[in-house]
């Protein structure tokens, strides 16, 4: 958790709780997600990959190729072009809706353009000179201890969200533990995500699930 007088991380996430989930919607909820999955899929072999939770970011696509051209500019030009970041940002934006939506944590559809109930930022370098022009060469090495642990925090997730969806077609409602701790692995991800592949910071991501 961010403490008074610290500085934020680069990336955050944070999704509205919701209060009653439809039940059907819910339901039947990996099928209704077939069209925008599809979207991300055409995405993804095309130049994407689900933005998700970004552990995976940078083995191909879009967002590999985000980050091998964004490491050659930085380490050869020192350059990261605004315009080149928005993309980067609004991309990641919309996997994380996606993502929301099918982890149950929201029964609005996924919008290609609006924030909706998922709120993710991430910040433009203040200063890209600042930025170490040699770190993007071994930032994907250096997150290893993430990816362990995010590879099992993403299997908790997965468990998590399946005894959600049996709590939603109960009750009408996300248990508020558990739709945190959904939020929690995804906001790590993201973290990883901005320091090892989208090279935003050269912060080291903080081992939390707190905001």
């Amino acid at each position: 958790m961010t403490t008074p007088g610290t500085e934020p991380y680069a990336a955050r996430l944070d999704v509205d709780y919701p209060g009653k989930l439809d039940r059907l919607s819910s339901a039947f909820r990996i099928i209704w997600a077939i069209p925008i999955l599809v979207i991300a899929g055409l995405l993804s072999s095309g130049g994407g990959g689900s933005a998700g939770e970004g552990v995976a970011a940078g083995a191909g696509g879009a967002t590999g190729g985000l980050f091998f051209a964004t490491a050659l500019m930085i380490v050869v030009r020192q350059r990261y072009p605004r315009w080149w970041f928005d993309f980067a940002r609004e991309y990641a934006r919309f996997g994380g809706r996606v993502t929301a939506y099918v982890a149950l944590l929201t029964d609005r559809y996924p919008s290609t353009e609006e924030e909706q109930s998922v709120h993710l930022e991430i910040d433009y370098p203040a200063d890209v000179q600042q930025l170490n022009r040699w770190l993007p060469l071994v930032k994907w090495f250096l997150a290893i201890p993430h990816y362990i642990v995010l590879i099992f925090l993403s299997i908790a997730a997965i468990v998590v969200i399946i005894i959600a969806w049996f709590a939603i077609l109960f009750t009408g409602q996300y248990p508020r533990g558990l739709f945190n701790f959904v939020v929690g692995v995804g906001r790590w991800g993201l973290r990883v995500q901005a320091y090892a592949f989208l090279l935003l910071t050269d912060k080291y991501p903080p081992f939390s699930l707190d905001p």
